[in-house]
């Protein structure tokens, strides 16, 4: 099944939930260079309206990178258009797409791992707009149906994937 909401990706859809936040989640993924010299590679939000934001650091010290991260991430990289800058056009791209989504929805920021939001903060320089409440889901992701769409679509360890996995699997 194709969701337009996914940008012509090939998704199963989000759930609808019962509850009156709906539509106002939007999950956060980070890759990064390492745990110990930690350096912010790629990040990614995906709402749960399907409204996304993804970019590529170019100017991250690819020695700091662990094996992993050379082996599993970096091969994934370069795969959307336009999405690979500088952090400080990143930072800049990324605080007019923040701008974009209006406080009055309330919006919140899910996030699973500390790390990502402690990288997200970083790029910004600075707090999330006002109006943006954190929720961090970790534990509250099926893993199930995490697996599953990691099976269905591959991606794991990209941010944008990843990402869309968490909206996925969410189990508010």
């Amino acid at each position: 099944m194709t969701d337009a909401r996914f940008h012509g990706a090939v998704v199963w859809p989000v759930p609808p939930r019962e509850h009156s936040g709906w539509n106002n989640r939007y999950f956060l993924d980070t890759e990064f260079t390492d745990f110990q010299r930690c350096q912010l590679i790629s990040l990614a939000i995906v709402g749960e309206n399907g409204y996304e934001f993804y970019g590529e650091r170019t100017d991250y010290d690819a020695a700091l990178c662990s094996d992993f991260v050379r082996a599993v991430v970096l091969p994934q990289l370069g795969r959307f258009e336009e999405r690979a800058m500088p952090s400080v056009r990143l930072r800049e791209a990324l605080h007019a797409w923040l701008a974009d989504i209006p406080a009055t929805s309330g919006p919140v920021l899910c996030y699973d791992y500390e790390t990502d939001l402690n990288l997200l903060r970083f790029l910004l320089a600075g707090p999330l707009p006002r109006g943006w409440t954190l929720e961090n889901i970790a534990g509250r992701c099926d893993r199930e149906r995490r697996a599953a769409y990691f099976t269905r679509h591959g991606g794991e360890h990209h941010a944008l994937h990843d990402a869309r996995a968490n909206a996925y699997a969410f189990a508010g």
